[in-house]
Parts: C-alpha cells; sequence; structure tokens
C-alpha cells in the first residue's frame, strides 16, 4: 500500500523511524526482510550509513526480486548545515554515506530554527538536488503553517515540499497544523506514533487493543493511518518489527477513535518548535 505524492511519486504508507537506534544496520536488514519499504533517518540520529547498508544487505540478497526502486530512503539535513553552500555540501555527504544506494528518495530540513534566509538558502540547494536527480522529493520536518506558507509562496520556488514530517500522536494532535499541512498538499509524516513509548501502556489504548487482539502498538499505529497520516513508528525490539507493521488486519471503529482521541492535550514527547520566528 502506498501514498501519492504531489509529485506522484509514491510513498510506503508506513516506515520504520531509526532515532537513537544504534544497531541500525540490524534492525533495518531486518525491517526490510519483514516488509518495511521505507526507512527514515537523519544526519542527527548518526546512523545514516547503518541505515544505507542495512538496506544494500537486503538488496544484495536477493537481487531479482529485491529492487532498489521498491526502497523508499529518507533523511534529513540538521541545523549547522543550513544555508544554500552548507546545504549544497551537506547533501552531497548525506550521499556518500549511502552512495550503494545511487540516490535518496527524500530529503527533509529537520526543523525551521535557523530563520527565513536560512530556510529558503537550504531549499535552493535542496531544489538544485531534485534537479541533478541525486534526490527524488524534498520536504520539510517540524514546520509550522507560517513556514509552509513561507515556502510555498517564495518566489524561488521551483520545487514544491511534498512531506510535513511532525510528531502526531493522541496526545500530541495538532489538528489544526495537519489539516493545515494536507490542506497546501503535503503529506503528513506522523514521527513519534507512540509518543516515544512513554504513553504506549495508556488505558484507553489497552481497552482498544484488547477488543480487537492486538497491541496496544498496533492500535496507536492504526490511529494514525486512519486520520489520513503516514507513521514512522520505531523500535530496536527485532521481535516487534513485525507487529508494528501488521496494522492492516483491522480498523478502528468511530468509537475507538474518541476513545483514543485528547485534542484538549498537548504533550509532545519531543521538542516543538514549529512556532519558532
Amino acid at each position: 500500500m502506498s501514498i501519492v505524492l504531489n509529485n506522484h511519486i509514491r510513498i510506503p504508507f508506513i516506515g520504520l523511524g531509526t532515532y537513537a537506534i544504534r544497531n541500525a544496520e540490524e534492525v533495518v536488514e531486518k525491517a526490510m526482510d519483514v516488509g518495511y519499504r521505507m526507512i527514515d533517518t537523519a544526519v542527527l540520529y548518526g546512523n545514516e550509513r547503518e541505515c544505507g547498508q542495512g538496506i544494500f544487505k537486503w538488496l544484495k540478497k536477493d537481487p531479482v526480486h529485491n529492487k532498489r526502486e521498491d526502497v523508499f530512503y529518507v533523511t534529513k539535513l540538521w541545523n549547522d548545515q543550513n544555508g544554500y553552500e552548507s546545504a549544497k555540501r551537506a547533501i552531497k555527504e548525506c550521499l556518500n554515506k549511502v552512495s550503494d544506494l545511487k540516490y535518496i528518495d527524500l530529503l527533509l530540513i529537520h526543523s525551521p530554527t535557523e530563520g527565513r534566509q536560512m530556510r529558503l538558502e537550504t531549499w535552493k540547494a535542496m531544489q538544485e538536488a531534485v534537479e541533478s536527480g541525486i534526490v527524488k522529493s524534498i520536504g520539510v520536518s517540524n514546520y509550522g503553517e507560517k513556514h509552509i506558507d513561507e515556502l510555498l509562496n517564495w518566489e524561488g520556488l521551483k520545487v514544491k515540499p511534498v512531506v510535513n514530517e511532525i510528531e502526531v500522536s493522541p496526545w500530541c494532535m495538532r489538528q489544526a497544523l495537519c489539516d493545515f499541512t494536507k490542506s497546501r498538499g503535503l503529506q503528513v509524516i506522523a514521527y513519534a506514533p507512540l509518543s516515544h513509548a512513554y504513553r504506549v501502556d495508556d488505558p484507553d489504548a489497552t481497552i482498544v487493543a484488547k477488543a480487537h487482539g492486538v497491541t496496544n502498538a498496533q492500535v496507536l499505529i492504526r490511529w494514525s493511518i486512519q486520520k489520513g497520516y503516514i507513521p514512522i513508528p520505531k523500535t530496536k525490539t527485532l521481535s516487534r518489527l513485525s507487529s508494528n507493521l501488521d496494522v492492516q488486519s483491522f480498523t478502528l471503529s468511530a468509537t475507538d477513535m474518541k476513545r483514543l482521541d485528547h485534542p484538549y492535550v498537548h504533550d509532545p514527547s519531543d521538542w516543538d518548535v514549529v512556532n519558532c520566528p
């Protein structure tokens, strides 16, 4: 199952987040084995090379059936790589770390914190990477409404952003931002859909999970999917990879969704910079 982006490229409906995963090569290879096709990393995570190696090992296992075009590799430029020249160098470095993959499927600006000029200069370099073919799609992360419109209204815009990757969970719904993002033609990639496991044992999630005979994590991931988002749950536990991916065999009812929703709670488990200048 996949979703069509605004540039007509398809993105998997779910991916694997790799923040703070130190055994990333092993985890990514196993994730590919069980059916994941999108791997999300970042310069900040320090494991781009390992993620690339995990993917490449999977590709080499069965070159006839395991194709590069079936993989969706995502990475992000960190704040100190913002600016035109810095971003150009950083993009080359990102690709060099995963040179066996030949190209980057999706490159994101990790956050909007460095200010308007740096954001737009970075985007200029990212557009050129798309034009050269080393990056297929570009997008943003942790962007608020004003940052998205700033980019879409920029006179230098040639390549539109395809996604906004933000933290979304039942306890950090960001409904207005998610609706705005989608209204502008961007898909929402939902990181930390399990609230970094802080809320995975939530009593309401437990009730819903028992009713469907699934895990709490599966319920929370399914919640994101039914909201129309692309979740990227993270786990370093190999045994949980399969169950986190198995979220199409059940559907949450309207009552289930309402039980899980917490529209008046704003409790992000990670940094919250969508309202920065």
